[in-house]
């Protein structure tokens, strides 16, 4: 894939941009090396202060900001903009708390007498240069995320964008430069996949942070694990939807819509598989349905549209074959199914809200991530059967449950195989708490305390006299 902006609303490229040379990489991994030899050595105080900063100017920005989202992968601008909005709380957040988070740990004095000693401390110092591999569909929140709290703990970053968003991947090196970052503290790499792997096996290179495709997990990891190098992997996600008999209907209804269709269905925590009681099924089928029909696809410039295109060509085509091997093999389909037929977009990677019913194991859609606006909608028969639909999955990113039994959040909250269980609302991430999955969603965690001393060298600090 060439480094370019292309509009997938039209199908136009935008800017094309060469690649880094070999030059080009091996001065930004110097410039890397020199500026965390000082970086390291700043106060908690000092960072938060350029933190705070690069906050105001992303308020500043928002504008610009979420409209060169918006063009480079589709997403509404109504959401482009809340998603630059989230990106600066999580810089405060992380500026105000990383002192705290990274506070000294002081055994207790019993177990320091034990050990043979007088004093021991636990102490979190940075690691070094890190490498975020990062994705298209979220394109400042994933960087962010990442960065925030990994300059705040004393790292640099550098930053290898999906190919498709270059001039985010640009503003967000602009940003922090303008902010009084100093130089080298965060830099981006224009550089295509296959020179990916030099970069990680370069031994300036501390650790490798990754969100994105299973296949693209695999890969770095297996090249990270041959140079015994730290990874946190957030991967694919099939997340689960439970409705149960007590639920607020009509609220679960609403907000399964939101947690289906936001980014236009291209996001890891979407929910993906409604799983909904047979006492309540039909009339959640019924009002779920009417509401994905009457979404308005269109131009995500356009205030009012509520799902834009898809972010590649390919992204479309994986969808359409999806739903295609789902017909084929007897799944009924509620609604969409189609690439919408307004004149108006036929340039563009659209696709229309869909909903699929009677899905079976034999079915692709069953067990591979749904990238798009598609939803999947299973009976089950109790909370046995909803539990196990639900674990019947190779990926377990996070889940949400409905329900106002208390029995029922006990067992799926115990039960549920996932990184995260929400209930009567939707999953998101917020910098206070832990986001990562388990099996094919990936290890580690990013966000809150447990994020940022993900890329710390957690050092025991003792003393025998």
């Amino acid at each position: 894939m060439p480094i370019a902006t292309v509009n997938p609303a039209d199908g136009r490229t935008v800017e094309v941009f060469d690649p880094l040379d070999e030059a080009g990489v091996e001065a930004r991994l110097a410039r890397a090396q020199s500026a965390y030899e000082s970086w390291r050595l700043t106060t908690f105080a000092q960072r938060a202060e350029l933190m705070h900063r690069a906050a105001e100017l992303l308020e500043q920005t928002n504008e610009q900001v979420a409209r060169t989202m918006t063009l480079e992968m589709g997403k509404p601008l109504v959401q482009a903009r809340a998603e630059a909005a989230k990106c600066a709380k999580a810089m405060r957040w992380y500026a105000d708390r990383a002192e705290e988070l990274l506070a000294d740990e002081h055994p207790a004095e019993q177990d320091v007498k034990d050990s043979g000693g007088v004093a021991a401390s636990v102490q979190y110092r940075p690691l070094g240069p890190v490498l975020a591999v990062m994705p298209w569909n979220f394109p400042f929140w994933q960087v962010v995320r990442f960065a925030a709290p990994a300059l705040m703990a004393g790292n640099v970053g550098l930053l290898k964008h999906a190919s498709n968003v270059p001039r985010t991947a640009l503003a967000l090196e602009e940003l922090f430069a303008r902010a009084g970052f100093p130089q080298g503290c965060f830099q981006t790499l224009l550089i295509p996949s296959r020179a990916v792997e030099a970069v990680i096996r370069d031994e300036r290179i501390t650790a490798v942070t990754l969100t994105g495709s299973e296949g693209a997990g695999r890969a770095v990891a297996r090249v990270a694990g041959d140079e015994v190098k730290k990874t946190v992997l957030e991967l694919g996600g099939s997340d689960p939807f439970l409705v149960l008999p007590t639920a607020d209907l009509p609220a679960a209804i609403a907000k399964a819509v939101t947690a289906r269709v936001q980014n236009n269905g291209q996001s890891c925590i979407a929910a993906k598989r409604f799983i909904v009681h047979a006492d309540v099924y039909d009339a959640f089928l019924t009002g779920f349905t009417e509401r994905m029909r009457a979404l308005t696809v269109g131009d995500p410039m356009a205030e009012t549209t509520d799902v834009g295109p898809l972010a590649t060509e390919q992204g479309r085509s994986d969808i359409e074959d999806l739903v295609t091997d789902a017909v084929r093999q007897g799944a009924g389909l509620a609604c969409g199914g189609t690439r919408p037929g307004d004149p108006e977009l036929t340039d563009g990677w659209y696709y229309q809200p869909t909903v699929l019913t009677g899905i079976t194991p034999r079915m692709r859609i069953h067990h591979e991530e749904a990238f798009g606006p598609v939803a999947t909608v299973y009976r089950a028969g109790d909370l046995d059967e909803a539990l196990a639909i639900a674990n019947d999955s190779p990926f377990g990113l996070s889940s949400t449950v409905w329900t106002r039994d208390e029995n029922d959040r006990r067992r799926c909250a115990r039960d549920l195989r996932a990184g995260g269980v929400f209930f009567n609302g939707m999953t998101a991430s917020h910098p206070a708490f832990p986001f990562g999955g388990i099996k094919r969603s990936g290890y580690g965690r990013e966000l809150s305390g447990h994020g940022i001393r993900e890329f710390c060298n957690i050092t025991t600090v003792w003393s025998g006299s």
